[in-house]
């Protein structure tokens, strides 16, 4: 069903999920911002201005970040925040913002916060109102992305976050959010936590730190957004970076999503642009698998049971044209992963990069399934429904990890 609502409404919040949010408040909104150029930040700050026209805003922006320009208004308050250091990969919110929003909030009594990433000058005014709706403890957008777009989210990400904690939202890393002064501090402590252990360039998991509080979570209509992008797009380092944090987190929130709860219900399945005409040549991608079905099937085999292995070997022998990864082999994959990655099974970093050609396989695989006729968000959310369906594959192997070794 093609999703038609033109308003940001948002999104129910899960029955599981019912402590109530904090009150609707006139009091100051804390927008804390990205570096950004000259003419970006006057670009956000004039969508703000219209977004909240009689609001107090409390704008903090790094403080080696170009001098804001001049607004005639009285409303807009300025703060700076010490910079963060680049990370080698700025895909997410760095751990120190979410730490610096919480003092700043605390510090200037502001009612709920904004944390805005890279490239926030295109959030027009509708979106910028619902993350700061003060209707949830956590806002987050559902982003307009075409069909080939945000992989690692469609593929790991989403159907994960989906699976084990029952939240809906489509993008649970996104770098734009709304937060409760309860969820940043919150996220501040988490952020606080990591970088005592040295952990400076942490992924921090709002979502899963929201549902294991039983906090209020809901998703808003968002907009067309350029993701954050790696300075080289290293697949390996990136697929590892953000593989390995998501399956610490899952490691650290075992006893809160091996226990069933309901699930939020789904929202409509939203229309996706067109891909550009033509598919991708996925030859590459392909034969990156089979060499790695010739080279890691040792190590594939210390980390999957028997009946996924033998799924691989079939998946190497398929023609291109036939090449399909079922939805239930991809789950399994995952989840094992996940579980090598808790017991050690083998080196993390050999694990991390036995998983990219497997990602690879499922990448080709989907874009050849959606060119034939189904829409990529359909296959998308019939892959979380089987993330869904198999989570107790997961809890069996996660409380039992030598059932299935051979």
């Amino acid at each position: 069903m093609p999703f038609t609502n033109t308003t940001p409404d948002l999104a129910a919040a899960s029955p599981a999920q019912n402590a109530a949010p904090p009150a609707t408040s006139t009091a100051a909104l804390l927008v804390s911002l990205p570096p950004q150029s000259a003419d970006a930040l006057h670009a956000t700050l004039a969508n703000l201005t219209l977004a909240f026209p009689h609001r107090s805003l409390l704008l903090a922006t790094p403080a080696d970040a170009p001098a804001p320009p001049h607004l005639a208004t009285a409303n807009l308050h300025l703060l700076t925040y010490p910079p963060v250091a680049a990370a080698s990969i700025e895909l997410v919110l760095p751990p120190a913002r979410f730490i610096d929003a919480d003092a700043l909030a605390q510090q200037h009594q502001a009612a709920t916060c904004l944390l805005l990433g890279p490239g926030a000058e295109v959030l027009p005014p509708s979106l910028l109102r619902s993350l700061a709706a003060d209707s949830a403890d956590l806002i987050l957008p559902h982003y307009h992305l075409g069909a080939r777009e945000g992989l690692v989210n469609s593929a790991i990400l989403y159907p994960v976050t989906r699976a084990l904690y029952g939240t809906r939202p489509r993008f649970p890393l996104a770098v734009d959010l709304g937060l409760s002064l309860r969820m940043a501090q919150r996220l501040a402590n988490s952020a606080q936590r990591s970088l005592t252990a040295g952990h400076h360039e942490a992924i921090l998991w709002p979502v899963a730190e929201a549902a294991s509080a039983n906090f209020l979570i809901a998703e808003v209509d968002g907009c067309p957004r350029q993701l954050p992008q790696p300075p080289s797009l290293d697949l390996n380092a990136l697929l590892a970076h953000v593989a390995a944090s998501l399956f610490a987190d899952i490691d650290t929130k075992a006893a809160y999503w091996q226990r069933a709860r309901p699930a939020q219900p789904l929202q409509p399945l939203r229309e996706t642009p067109n891909p550009t005409p033509g598919v991708p040549d996925v030859t590459p991608m392909l034969e990156a698998f089979r060499i790695a079905y010739i080279n890691l099937a040792d190590i594939w085999s210390l980390v999957l049971p028997p009946n996924s292995l033998l799924g691989l070997k079939r998946l190497s022998q398929m023609p291109p044209t036939a090449f399909h990864m079922s939805d239930t082999l991809w789950t399994r994959i995952v989840y094992d992963f996940a579980l090598a990655f808790r017991i050690r099974t083998i080196n993390r970093g050999h694990l991390l990069g036995a998983l990219t050609p497997l990602y690879l396989a499922w990448v080709a695989s989907h874009i050849l399934f959606t060119d034939a006729g189904t829409p990529a968000e359909q296959h998308i959310s019939d892959l979380a429904a089987t993330f869904e369906r198999d989570k107790p594959y997961l809890v069996s192997r996660w409380r039992w990890p030598d059932r299935f070794n051979p």
